[in-house]
């Protein structure tokens, strides 16, 4: 398996973060690649001040503000290491800007005008019931403006949009969808193993 450049993404609450972690472990020393788990926002000083500022941040200013943050992470992180030999993989991506943004007053073209320069990646998109999502994110201590904005079920749409988009011929990304439905985090991150490997294979 050659180094991978690998994205998990769905909606808040839906696992992402865990199952990001266990997929980064066990793709580490895969074929002799480290692995590197990063996150986006990223946890840069811009990221950081991204995550504070949401309350203040909105619409535009805020998607191109995102957009900064995400050029800079491909560039001085994701592409070193990919260069570097290393599996990459990212919590979070273009795809939740595609998302969240819409979320946020923007349509889907403009915030692709934002994002049209990214890297692409292998993307996995976790899907689960919306009121299992809904469940989780009722126990969490505090939500995010966007969080609030939204709901499970239209981030469920949201994606599905993002993926079909991503689909067409002059972007074909390589994506997957995996139903999240009772399982867990250790089956979740199988599945997306063996995806990788069946992936490279072809490619081979």
């Amino acid at each position: 398996m050659t180094a991978q450049f690998v994205v998990v993404e769905g909606p808040n609450g839906v696992g992402k973060t865990t199952v990001a972690r266990l997929v980064a472990a066990r793709l580490d020393g895969v074929d002799g690649h480290p692995s590197l788990l990063t996150t986006e926002p990223t946890r840069s000083p811009l990221g950081d001040l991204l995550r504070q500022e949401e309350w203040s941040l909105h619409g535009r200013a805020f998607a191109l503000a995102l957009a900064a943050d995400r050029a800079d992470h491909v560039e001085t992180v994701i592409i070193p290491a990919l260069d570097a030999g290393m599996h990459v993989v990212s919590d979070r991506y273009v795809q939740s800007s595609m998302v969240l943004q819409r979320i946020d007053g923007l349509d889907l073209e403009e915030i692709w005008g934002y994002n049209q320069y990214v890297l692409q990646a292998t993307c996995f998109y976790l899907e689960d019931r919306p009121e299992v999502i809904a469940g989780r994110l009722a126990g969490r201590r505090a939500l995010t403006r966007l969080e609030l904005a939204g709901n499970p079920q239209i981030e469920l749409d949201y994606y599905r949009d993002a993926r079909a988009f991503l689909a067409q011929p002059d972007h074909s990304w390589v994506q997957y969808s995996i139903d999240c439905s009772d399982r867990t985090p250790d089956d979740i991150a199988s599945e997306i193993l063996s995806l990788l490997a069946a992936n490279t294979r072809m490619e081979g």
